[in-house]
């Protein structure tokens, strides 16, 4: 007796991708057109060790019952879903695609790993090789933004990807059976036909959209014309620096005010008057000089937390409608390194040097705590907080950050005297800083410590080359192991030309 048709289907899902959802479908949908079906769950736990793997294996009736595996094999599988592009690389990586058997679909949206969130720098993985691999090892290979796809119709991503599982007619079943399967199961029909629709149709583009703080500025007359000034300034410098110049610009006078904004062009002129050529050294400063201005303290994230365009983003992203309302609740863990730095620089620092006294402050407010920011109460504290960037400049972390800002920039415009290059790499060194509170903190002092190899590397022509890799290394390695390697290293070769 010949064995019966056995089609093996394999989901990789995580958490709230509707997993489960699009298994029990595809079960309803064997079941309906008369096939057998096992389905089985083989758990994950979310990206930190892989996707949940749903397994499915279907077959016609007949009168001799297949034995189904519980597990997909490698080499074995004829439909893989991958809700996400980096488990479509794992599933490859696992030898569940082969170019013999294999109908891979795959979302193209990114739902990043821990892995790739905790690295320092940009720690994530690089996807034209999950392209390439995909293609390399799929017989048939269907890809798109379902997840854009899905949230355009108000609806969760199992339903677009039900909608391409169908389109690739894999199945030797009917789409009308597909829909029947959707309609049966009486819970958010409408929006998960649509879903399956676009699914279906394959192509899905992102909508045009306006990002966030692309609209021009707008205000009143006497702070416009003041802006306007500033856009005149900005035709002034090289060419080559203009683009970068007028981001950076935006991105202070937002932080603060016009009156900021020339301080930032003010500043930059003093990197172009040292700059030639190909003006490296003025780009990067347009750059990291408007991120050094625009630091990240308390009145900064209460300006960001409190703005329209942050509770629409919010809406948007839970797909509300207008009648719908949402619950903000956000986690709050202040140090008193935060406290000291909103106070007058004078008081702050008395505080600062004290330490029984910071000690016992810190004990009171450095605990975790969870505020609802859509209420009157939280919302409109952090509102009158924000508020209180009008004084920033006389605040403790204001001159903290300025004094730090004037030693690197003198560091910067010393070195170009000599070597563009290694000032330019110095000026990258910047990335090493952001975030605020223990991020900063522990940026800052990786920063201290990769531009301390600054006099091991003095005279040598190949010294921009070096820093540029011993901050590349401080980037990939959040423990800093790679970065201590560098640094003995150089520290090895200075010796020597020391000896």
């Amino acid at each position: 007796m010949s064995a019966p048709q056995v089609i093996k289907l394999a989901i990789l899902a995580v958490g709230g991708q509707g997993g489960g959802v699009l298994t029990g479908w595809l079960v309803a949908l064997a079941e309906a057109n008369g096939w057998r079906v096992q389905s089985t769950v083989v758990a994950g736990v979310a990206q930190r060790t892989g996707a949940t793997i749903y397994y499915l294996e279907m077959s016609p009736a007949a009168e001799r019952a297949p034995v189904f595996a519980l597990a997909p094999s490698a080499g074995d599988v004829d439909v893989l879903i991958a809700a996400e592009l980096m488990e479509a690389g794992r599933a490859v990586m696992r030898g569940f695609v082969t170019p013999d058997r294999t109908t891979l679909i795959a979302s193209t949206h990114r739902t990043h790993a821990v892995a790739e969130k905790i690295v320092p720098g940009d720690g994530r993985a690089p996807e034209a090789e999950v392209f390439a691999a995909m293609e390399t090892a799929a017989k048939r290979l269907v890809t798109a933004d379902y997840q854009r796809a899905a949230a355009d119709a108000g609806s969760v991503i199992s339903a677009s990807l039900f909608g391409a599982l169908a389109a690739t007619e894999a199945l030797p079943f009917p789409r009308a059976s597909f829909e029947d399967v959707i309609r049966a199961s009486g819970r958010g029909v409408d929006a998960s036909l649509r879903a399956f629709e676009a699914g279906a149709a394959g192509d899905v583009p992102r909508p045009e959209r306006e990002e966030e703080g692309e609209a021009g500025p707008c205000g009143p007359a006497r702070l416009m014309a003041e802006w306007r000034a500033l856009e005149t300034r900005l035709g002034t410098l090289p060419a080559p620096v203009q683009a970068m110049a007028a981001a950076g610009l935006r991105h202070v006078v937002d932080f603060q005010d016009p009156a900021y904004g020339r301080e930032y062009l003010d500043r930059l002129d003093r990197v172009v008057a040292a700059d030639d050529g190909d003006f490296a050294l003025s780009v990067a400063a347009a750059k990291h000089v408007a991120n050094a201005m625009a630091y990240d303290d308390v009145i900064r994230v209460a300006d960001l937390k409190t703005r329209r365009s942050r509770f629409d983003r919010v809406r948007r992203e839970m797909g509300l409608g207008p009648g719908d309302v949402a619950h903000v609740t956000e986690f709050m863990r202040p140090r008193v390194e935060e406290l000291c730095g909103t106070m007058p620089a004078g008081l702050g620092a008395w505080i600062e040097a004290r330490p029984r006294l910071v000690r016992w402050l810190d004990a009171r407010i450095n605990k975790g705590r969870r505020v609802r920011s859509d209420g009157i109460l939280w919302f409109g504290l952090l509102y009158a907080l924000a508020a209180g960037k009008r004084w920033r400049r006389r605040m403790l972390r204001h001159r903290v950050e300025t004094a730090h800002l004037e030693r690197w920039q003198a560091l910067v415009l010393e070195t170009a005297r000599t070597d563009r290059a290694l000032a330019a790499e110095i000026v990258n060194c910047r990335r090493l800083i952001k975030g605020y509170s223990d991020t900063r903190a522990r940026g800052e002092a990786t920063f201290d410590k990769v531009l301390a190899a600054l006099p091991m590397l003095d005279g040598r022509a190949d010294a921009a080359d070096w820093l540029r890799r011993l901050r590349e290394a401080a980037l990939r390695d959040e423990k800093g192991e790679a970065l201590e390697g560098g640094l003995k290293t150089i520290a090895s070769f200075a010796g020597e030309a020391a000896a």
